[in-house]
């Protein structure tokens, strides 16, 4: 059974000024916490979507490694659990979690043979399911002192500690607040070296937004993706009304300035860019 886990996408450093870090990690951690991540709000999210996940696939997944805390504490007065149940009761707490999801399981497998849609059927294994979120921020601080502390339920608690690790380990790349049109002004997501030196600043800006959407670099699929593909599902998220937005702010360029624009400070991100309509695709 895996726990929650980080992994850095994309590390960018504005040279300006005292140089401000932007980070972007792809995170895999329990459902059952997305919540309290969501509280937040000085980051930009996307996250899998049980509308969109298989339930095949997700049967599977709970089946085989349901979510499960990582901290089995003890009934006791307050929020915080501090003390773990004996190992004996913890066991069979434990085996009583797993007895409930796979009985969540062969529920949500009963309605999808009677013909119920996915955003229906996923909904009654979500307790079990993991979660994959692609996370960009310039102000981590206040997450870390709150989450990585002993008062924060230990699943959280969890995340914060594997997210802490993978920005210490990681090198940040030097981006210069250069006009926008020259892309090593620009944190871009899921966008390789390759495909920086093959492409047009413009094309590499789509790239990184629709993969943020996808919240991978490969397909659903586990495939590499098509460009051709990718540009299609950004002229789907833009072009569309409502506008889907929310994949368009992890892509971002480097100011000159520390100032903040919507949540992130020294960057501003692509969002700007399309809800002013000053962005050519």
């Amino acid at each position: 059974m895996s726990g929650a886990t980080a992994k850095i996408i994309a590390d960018s450093i504005n040279t300006w000024g005292n140089g401000i870090r932007i980070v972007t990690m792809q995170l895999r951690y329990p459902r059952f916490v997305h919540a309290e991540f969501m509280t937040h709000r000085m980051f930009s999210r996307n996250a899998s979507s049980s509308r969109a996940i298989p339930v095949a696939k997700m049967i599977e997944q709970v089946r085989n490694d349901p979510a499960m805390p990582i901290h089995w504490g003890k009934n006791q007065p307050g929020m915080q659990a501090r003390e773990e149940l004996d190992p004996a009761t913890k066991g069979q707490v434990q085996l009583e979690w797993l007895r409930a999801a796979r009985a969540a399981a062969d529920f949500a497998e009963s309605m999808m043979e009677f013909g119920a849609h996915k955003q229906v059927v996923n909904r009654i294994l979500e307790p079990f399911q993991f979660i994959s979120v692609v996370v960009t921020a310039t102000e981590w601080d206040n997450f870390f002192e709150l989450r990585d502390h002993e008062d924060a339920d230990p699943n959280i608690a969890g995340l914060a500690r594997a997210m802490a690790v993978a920005m210490e380990a990681s090198k940040p790349v030097k981006r210069y607040a250069l006009p926008e049109h020259v892309s090593e002004a620009w944190h871009l997501p899921y966008v390789t070296d390759e495909e920086r030196s093959k492409y047009l600043l413009s094309v590499l800006v789509r790239l990184s937004t629709a993969r943020c959407a996808r919240v991978s670099y490969l397909t659903h699929d586990n495939d590499v993706p098509l460009v051709a593909k990718d540009l299609e599902l950004y002229d789907r998220l833009v072009a569309s009304r409502p506008l889907h937005a929310s994949p368009t702010e992890h892509a971002a360029h480097a100011l000159d300035h520390g100032h903040f624009v919507k949540n992130f400070r020294g960057w501003k991100q692509h969002r700007v860019d399309v809800e002013n309509r000053t962005w050519t695709s």
